[in-house]
């Protein structure tokens, strides 16, 4: 739910802190710290693009019948159970943080007029490797999607597992389309309930055309854990946010991020992060600077800071292939983890692979099957821990 990948920001938080404990704010201080086994899980049963070949104008109709096969964009992750995570003990981030894709797209608006083109979103920088390598499906699940109206979409997702807890989860989103949104359906108001008894709540809002707020509210049983507010400006050649998170007076703690993008030319983006945070036992802030470099078929993005650094590298060879090289490595745990991923798109099979290695000797794959002409898609895969001598298998349809 919140887009802050500070690294550094663990070495101020508390044990007891909700925002360290609970998994929707842990993804503010560990994304960019982790290594992609714990990156925040949108699975691959809910992506869908659309046909890059359409050139036309869509309409708003067409673009609705569309969103009905998306599924759930944001979903709860269950967090007991995690701590028997063959591939980590780390509790794994929350799908709740998958946010509407059209907040960071394009990450180059593209313009006619010889300027500098906006840089796109802080949190976005290395998105398009991360979309290249495939998220971690374990047990038996099964999403059921439902488009009651144009502007009204409930999901309902059932997950079998022998390594967390079983659980059902209800998504509801209530959509809007307005000018600013243009080409998509925006997510106005989305609700989330889970049978453990935790709650979501998720607006987002176009105040203008350049200025867009989104509020988060996350309880897990009968308490309150995660409180955001973030607020962002795009110009036509910068990106400026400033998020509030945790805001606790009786407890004297809040967390203060701001970031800043600046297109210097078509194709390289300088920025940076700053992250301050304030506790009864202690404060500080921390600067990361960040840099990307991108050309038509290939983008190279580098961040780093006192918590540590992050580097990644995307190329499409092809229409078909994708590939992606991603380095991590962390001041606070001193490791440091390198990955390569790659897509391979059958469109003919009507099937997508991806596929990953990494320095931790985790081997791991997942394929979708679209079950033309029924509304589904199936999905399968396969995780191997050789370090840990542990196996990971997981099976998902996605229906609607």
């Amino acid at each position: 739910m919140t887009f802050l990948y500070s690294p550094a920001l663990l070495r101020y938080i508390q044990p007891e802190s909700p925002v360290e404990t609970n998994a929707g704010v842990a993804h503010t201080v560990v994304r960019r710290e982790t290594n992609h086994k714990q990156r925040y899980a949108i699975f691959p049963e809910l992506r869908h693009s659309i046909n890059n070949k359409s050139r036309g104008k869509v309409s708003l109709g067409i673009l609705r019948k569309l969103c009905a096969h998306m599924g759930s964009v944001l979903a709860l992750s269950s967090n007991p159970g995690h701590q028997n995570w063959p591939f980590s003990k780390d509790p794994l981030p929350s799908r709740w943080d998958a946010h509407p894709a059209h907040w960071d797209s394009p990450p180059r608006w593209e313009r006619k007029d010889g300027r500098l083109p906006n840089p796109g979103s802080f949190h976005s920088l290395h998105r398009s490797c991360k979309d290249v390598f495939p998220h971690q499906i374990e047990g038996v699940k099964m999403i059921i999607n439902k488009t009651l109206s144009s502007f009204f979409k409930v999901s309902h997702t059932l997950h079998l597992s022998a390594v967390s807890p079983s659980y059902y989860r209800f998504h509801v989103e209530h959509l809007q389309s307005d000018d600013y949104s243009k080409d998509k359906d925006a997510p106005a108001l989305i609700g989330e309930m889970d049978s453990s008894g935790s709650l979501n709540a998720h607006a987002l809002l176009h105040l203008t055309e350049r200025v867009r707020a989104r509020t988060v509210f996350q309880s897990q049983q009968s308490q309150f854990v995660t409180w955001q507010f973030e607020t962002e400006y795009r110009g036509s050649d910068f990106t400026a946010a400033v998020t509030v998170a945790n805001p606790d007076i009786l407890r004297e703690s809040v967390i203060l991020v701001a970031h800043f993008l600046q297109s210097v030319s078509s194709g390289l983006v300088l920025g940076g992060e700053l992250v301050y945070h304030r506790g009864r036992a202690e404060e500080g802030g921390i600067l990361t600077l960040a840099g990307q470099y991108s050309r038509p078929n290939w983008v190279a993005t580098f961040n780093a800071g006192k918590g540590g650094a992050h580097a990644s590298y995307y190329h499409r060879a092809n229409k078909q292939i994708q590939v992606g090289v991603e380095f991590e490595a962390s001041t606070r745990t001193q490791e440091t983890t390198t990955s390569f991923g790659y897509q391979m798109e059958l469109p003919e099979a009507n099937m997508v692979f991806r596929g990953m290695i990494n320095s931790r000797c985790i081997i791991g794959g997942v394929l979708e099957k679209r079950l033309t002409p029924l509304p589904a898609t199936l999905i399968m895969g396969a995780f191997v821990n050789h370090r840990g001598d542990k196996l990971q298998v997981g099976l998902g349809v996605n229906v609607g």
